[in-house]
């Protein structure tokens, strides 16, 4: 990797705490938009304060899981920083990494904050410094607790996000409050990272669109307003001639006073086209329907294909132990991430990867009513129409997201 060349506010993000005019400050906080190489900035920078101010001391790097820790943070930078005298003795069973400049060695330990039960993997430590990449994805307790480890004198804060809600917790008490907090605030476009060439920056703006370009694009804390899939069109996203395909996939929301819905997908060239759905209102029909008749309606959408998997809402244990025991299909727990899941929805429409056939009418009225619920100070979908709309947002994390499989069991559930 070329790191000859960094932007201004790139080589602030790198130096901050050895400039005369920062290095007072307790903390640093880096947002703003995708590929504006903040990440990479920050984490050289922090290595870099560290080695080079404390030995024989204790450090953490945060992020919402080791896993993507590793990938977004750990990887790059040791690739990188092997280059400019830095070693790492990466212990991968004990999450940490002991990093060495010269003849000082410092003990990274790496944390996921998933959620408020990683609160507890974090106490007790003492820290000399933290870094905490995507921090608007962490919960507030596990960030708090995080900071309070960091008790060691001359100890610094590193704080790096792509934006989200306004009314997020950590743009209210963090970036509106940074002189307060004695943080730096650093505000990042892609204009940022001089190795983001023209081509690249305007695919990324054709790839977003209503609050995720404003956010991910203009790096702007947006509230997220209307329709969540604007970018759907009867024109582009709907076809009538099934292809022949030769795989078959079925993901389904399961509800019992809620509508079920239920898609058969098919692939044919590289596109998934969802053929057709079972859909059952039992407000609309004035009855309820059991595991068992629902598993029959499974069937029946199915056919006479070859399914590989089904994919269920993972809330839905009756209808998976359901499944299960009748033995034919492959089953698996959905991924229900919801903002993470529209998100990639969102991609993969623009992408044009995926279309609805002419008789999914449920899908295709879903969409054009599936929208945010502005009354709420967070992210969140009106929790109406959405239905077909969960049923697809499993399917397509599952076939499209970042930990995509093809590893599955038949009459069992993965986990």
């Amino acid at each position: 990797m070329n790191i000859s060349r960094f932007s201004e506010k790139q080589l602030i993000t790198l130096k901050w705490w050895n400039y005369p005019e920062y290095r007072h400050y307790d903390a640093v906080i880096c947002d703003g938009a995708v590929r504006s190489g903040k990440t990479f900035a920050m984490s050289l920078g922090f290595i870099s304060w560290a080695s080079i101010n404390f030995n024989n001391s204790v450090f953490a790097f945060c992020g919402k899981t080791i896993v993507s820790l590793r990938r977004n943070v750990i990887e790059p930078i040791i690739k990188s920083a092997s280059e400019l005298g830095f070693t790492f003795c990466e212990k991968i069973s004990r999450n940490y990494i002991d990093i060495t400049l010269k003849n000082h060695t410092n003990r990274f330990y790496l944390f996921g904050g998933r959620d408020s039960s990683s609160d507890s993997l974090i106490q007790g430590i003492t820290l000399s410094g933290v870094m905490l990449d995507e921090v608007a994805l962490m919960p507030r307790s596990f960030v708090e607790q995080a900071l309070a480890r960091c008790s060691v004198t001359d100890s610094k804060i590193w704080f790096n996000c792509n934006p989200d809600n306004p009314a997020h917790w950590f743009y209210r008490e963090w970036i509106l409050k940074s002189e307060s907090k004695n943080a730096l605030y650093l505000h990042f476009t892609m204009d940022d990272n001089p190795s983001l060439s023209k081509k690249v920056r305007e695919r990324y703006e054709r790839l977003y669109s209503g609050a995720f370009y404003e956010r991910f694009v203009l790096g702007k804390w947006s509230s997220a307003s209307g329709v969540i899939y604007p970018m759907f069109s009867e024109k582009n996203h709907v076809f009538s001639d099934i292809p022949e395909c030769s795989r078959f996939v079925i993901s389904c929301d399961y509800g019992t006073v809620n509508p079920s819905s239920f898609g058969l997908w098919g692939l044919h060239n590289g596109k998934w086209f969802r053929i057709r759905e079972y859909y059952y209102s039992s407000k609309r029909e004035g009855m309820c329907r059991t595991d068992e008749e629902h598993y029959t309606a499974l069937e029946k959408l199915a056919g006479s294909l070859k399914i590989d998997k089904v994919i269920v809402d993972p809330s839905a244990s009756s209808f998976i132990e359901c499944i299960r025991r009748h033995g034919k299909f492959a089953v698996k727990k959905a991924d229900n991430d919801v903002i993470s899941g529209i998100r990639l929805v969102s991609d993969i429409l623009k992408q044009n990867k995926i279309a609805v056939h002419e008789s999914c009418k449920d899908t295709i009225r879903e969409f054009s009513l599936y929208c945010w619920n502005e009354k709420n100070g967070y992210d969140c979908p009106v929790k109406e129409n959405d239905h077909a709309m969960d049923d697809l947002r499993y399917f397509v994390s599952d076939t499209f997201g970042k930990n995509c499989s093809d590893t599955f069991f038949v009459g069992s559930i993965s986990r």
